[in-house]
């Protein structure tokens, strides 16, 4: 317990201490709201710290008491993460300092040896990935329920016929079914994209240290394998490099979905507007008008068409934050947490409201039934007459006399 007190005053001590005041100003500036944000990061840091503990236990580091107190203690964390009693102050910077300093606080100068083997940059860069692995299952199984909810809608109106359009015009005959099948299709293709970022970023960075290795024996697989990545990535300069690497193409995929998501918001925007009726949004999904009594606006697909962009906008920014930059660790890529952040919280939600949307749509057989004006069938007309065994060509010039 005497540790314990000594450091009371030392908790919001900073990592890289060096018996001086920063400038209050400058702190503000290069913290930004990184504290804010490594909220979210700290039951990934804490886990990863214990990979880490028992590491250091297992090639004799630490002692195996030492190992179990730690472990004891970075448990009672995540509980406290869980709770929301774990809070992050700006004077610690990030979620690694405020769980270093709690350690000491509570364990003394065993909490002193947590770091032993290791650097902010790849504790930041383990925490990151297992978020991201995690966000991006919660994407997936998000993914799976749309198709689900769509295959559902299609199975209720599916055999409903409307008219299939190109260049904004009436072309041919379409059907609910295909028109919902597109997206089944395309949301499929892009769950392969959400795989491949998946399996990008199953390396455990952890072990690397700022980017030039650590000057001990450690057993870098041993945490990967605690902390259920597929291998460890190897080189520590591309461990590095790798940031923002990865965070762009996790972006990537997101923008497949999210372009989807604007493409359905678009058709049911146009094909929901009482000219048309082909689609039928339900009220309580709709909005009003501050001074025209009569409107009921579709403002949630409007967002949803909105947010593909700004998530285009974030993959862009990780990119542009992320290049020029020389080989290693540069502060510039903390600003890429944000984007990522928001990247994939956006995704989530739009998923999550697009397959409520599907839940209660319905498609109006009479509307649709109506739009079916005979010229749309001027294909048919063209293939009836090859049948026949007409030339194409000339059946096509036959028919267009018609119109």
């Amino acid at each position: 317990m005497t540790g314990a007190k000594r450091n009371n005053k030392s908790v919001a001590m900073k990592l890289w201490e060096k018996g001086y005041r920063l400038n209050r100003q400058v702190e503000d500036f290069t913290v930004g709201d990184d504290y804010i944000l490594d909220q979210k990061l700290t039951k990934y840091d804490a886990l990863a710290s214990i990979a880490h503990a028992k590491m250091l236990g297992k090639v004799g580091i630490l002692n195996k008491d030492e190992v179990q107190k730690l472990v004891i203690e970075l448990n009672n964390i995540i509980e406290l993460d869980k709770q929301g009693k774990f809070k992050i102050v700006k004077e610690q910077e990030d979620c690694h300092t405020a769980i270093e300093n709690h350690l000491t606080k509570e364990l003394g100068d065993l909490g002193k040896k947590i770091h032993t083997a290791r650097s902010r940059n790849d504790q930041v860069l383990t925490a990151l990935r297992l978020y991201y692995k995690e966000e991006l299952n919660d994407c997936k199984e998000l993914v799976n329920g749309l198709i689900a909810a769509i295959k559902r809608f299609t199975g209720k109106y599916g055999k409903i016929e409307l008219p299939g359009y190109t260049h904004t015009r009436k072309a041919m005959p379409s059907s609910i079914s295909m028109w919902g099948n597109a997206f089944i299709d395309s949301m499929q293709d892009n769950l392969k994209a959400v795989n491949f970022a998946l399996e990008l970023i199953d390396q455990s960075p952890l072990g690397t240290g700022a980017g030039y290795g650590i000057p001990l024996k450690i057993d870098r697989d041993y945490t990967a394998k605690l902390l259920g990545f597929k291998k460890s990535q190897k080189n520590p300069i591309y461990t590095q490099n790798s940031r923002g690497k990865f965070e762009s193409t996790i972006l990537h995929a997101l923008t497949q979905i999210m372009f989807d998501l604007n493409k359905i918001a678009t058709d049911l925007i146009l094909f929901s507007m009482p000219e048309f009726g082909y689609f039928e949004l339900p009220e309580e999904f709709c909005t009003g008008s501050s001074i025209m009594p009569q409107k009921k606006n579709p403002d949630v697909l409007e967002l949803l068409r909105a947010k593909y962009h700004i998530l285009v906008s974030y993959e862009i920014q990780i990119k542009n934050i992320t290049s020029n930059l020389i080989s290693g660790y540069n502060r510039d890529l903390q600003l890429t947490k944000g984007p990522m952040m928001k990247g994939l919280e956006m995704t989530k939600q739009s998923l999550a409201i697009m397959t409520l949307i599907f839940t209660d749509l319905k498609g109006n057989k009479e509307n649709c039934s109506r739009a079916l004006t005979k010229d749309i069938y001027a294909a048919e007309k063209v293939y009836a007459l090859v049948k026949r065994g007409m030339p194409f060509r000339e059946a096509f010039k036959t028919i267009s006399e018609e119109y």
